[in-house]
């Protein structure tokens, strides 16, 4: 026991609660709600701004609360932050040290196959957390997201946004404005979500139209196509939003701009 002289009696009735609440990013629970088995704590740290302690806060508050056993999982896309959380934290109580479990980079594919990522679209996400400043990783995610057909689809864009680094998220709105996939960071919703709840009207029918050819004509450009006058106004005066979808999808892999714009409905115009 620690030698001083103040000593006082407190009150035998405390919360388990003393702070304000603890906002971890993700919490998972297995198990009946009336009978949980195991949680799991979830943070995405970038660098070493947060307390180790506040992890063995996490785990001890939430244990108190689920009465279940918990996990503490760091998900660091940088290898010396990987590290500084992968050691035991010294809680401060003793006998009470965490292990927390780190997915840092060393644990995460590069993908950059489109098909390997349209086949594990949620690791793909998580490759663009880490490894998205390879640009091939990013495109490929895109590629995948343009492909899948999955109720999930806009979902793995807002987690691999939210989880990214500034720069990777830069990098991200870039490639994925050049698609004609429905993107939902805060920079889509303020340039593509406009009129996309009351588009009936001919008016923003047509600013659609506008946007997707401007999508097709920046996807190719991107590809490194040169595009010829009378083929640039083919695609801007096209009004059929499924026919420029068609296109921007398949200016995505296409090898040349016939295989991109030719087709038989096409050829009878």
């Amino acid at each position: 026991m620690p030698t001083t002289p103040l000593i006082r009696v407190e009150d035998s009735t405390f919360n388990t609660r003393p702070s304000g609440d603890l906002e971890a990013d993700v919490v998972v629970v297995l198990g009946p709600p009336n009978e949980p088995a195991h949680a799991i704590v979830v943070e995405i740290q970038h660098d070493k701004s947060k307390d180790p302690k506040q992890l063995a806060r996490y785990a001890a508050a939430l244990w108190l609360l689920l009465r279940c056993d918990v996990t503490v999982l760091v998900v660091c896309p940088d290898r010396g932050v990987a590290a500084h959380y992968a050691a035991p934290v010294d809680s401060g109580l003793i006998g009470y040290r965490l292990h927390p479990h780190v997915l840092g980079p060393d644990d995460i594919p590069v993908i950059t196959d489109p098909h390997e990522a349209s086949a594990q679209p949620a690791l793909s996400a998580l490759a663009v957390m880490a490894h998205g400043r390879i640009r091939k990783v990013i495109e490929a995610f895109a590629m995948a997201l343009a492909e899948l057909h999955d109720e999930h689809a806009p979902k793995y864009y807002e987690y691999a946004y939210s989880m990214a680094a500034p720069d990777i998220r830069r990098l991200l709105e870039e490639i994925m404005k050049s698609t004609a996939w429905p993107v939902y960071s805060p920079f889509a919703r303020e340039h593509y979500g406009r009129g996309l709840e009351d588009g009936q009207t001919q008016g923003k029918a047509e600013g659609r139209a506008e946007e997707a050819a401007r999508v097709v004509l920046l996807l190719l450009e991107t590809r490194g196509f040169a595009l010829p006058d009378d083929i640039r106004a083919r695609i801007t005066a096209c009004t059929d939003l499924d026919r420029l979808e068609t296109w921007a999808t398949r200016a995505v892999t296409a090898q040349t701009l016939d295989d991109v714009l030719a087709d038989s409905e096409d050829q009878r115009r």
